[in-house]
This record gives C-alpha cells, structure tokens and sequence, in this order.
C-alpha cells in the first residue's frame, strides 16, 4: 500500500464547495479532484455538521473534545496518586507488624 495522501483544510473545504454549486454530483467533482467519492462525502458531512471548526489539523482539538482531553489528564494523574499511596500503605502497614 503506498504512502497516504494528505490534503490542507483548504483544499477540503474548496472540494465541497465545489459540490455546493449543486451542478455537479459527487462522484464527478471527485472523479476531477482524484479522490474517491466515498471520501469527499466525508468532508461534506463534516462540514454540514461542524462548519468552521471541521478538519482540525494535526494534533488540533475540536472545542467540545478539550474538556475530555482536561478530564482524561486528569483521571491519568489521579490514577498515579491512588497507587502511589497504595504503595506507601502497603509499606507502613508491613513495617509496623515487624
């Protein structure tokens, strides 16, 4: 399989706006731009549903997900916490039965 094609968030923006002149189906607009119609009804999709802020980026974080990103650091750093006083517990309690 070769190397995967990656496309700027204003290139798929350009390519839905071509559909949005309603002329052309998507099959033909994806036939002209190379890409499979399958892919280019995605980014339809994602801007019909999330607008400006569809095709983050790399790494980018859509509004909505950042308080789950905060959350999970979170639930990670507490985890930590638990099991490193579990381990403290362990150690005083074996101590004091010596």
């Amino acid at each position: 399989m070769g190397n995967r094609r990656r496309f700027s968030r204003e290139y798929k923006v350009e390519a839905v706006a071509l559909l949005e002149g309603g002329r052309r189906d998507v099959v033909e607009v994806a036939r002209e731009l190379g890409l499979r119609p399958d892919m280019l009804r995605k980014w339809r999709n994602a801007v019909a549903e999330e607008g400006q802020g569809a095709f983050p980026g790399s790494g980018g974080i859509r509004a909505g997900d950042e308080e789950v990103v905060r959350l999970r650091r979170e639930v990670r750093r507490l985890r930590e916490e638990r099991e490193i006083l579990r381990k403290a517990v362990a150690i005083l309690s074996d101590g004091q039965h010596r």
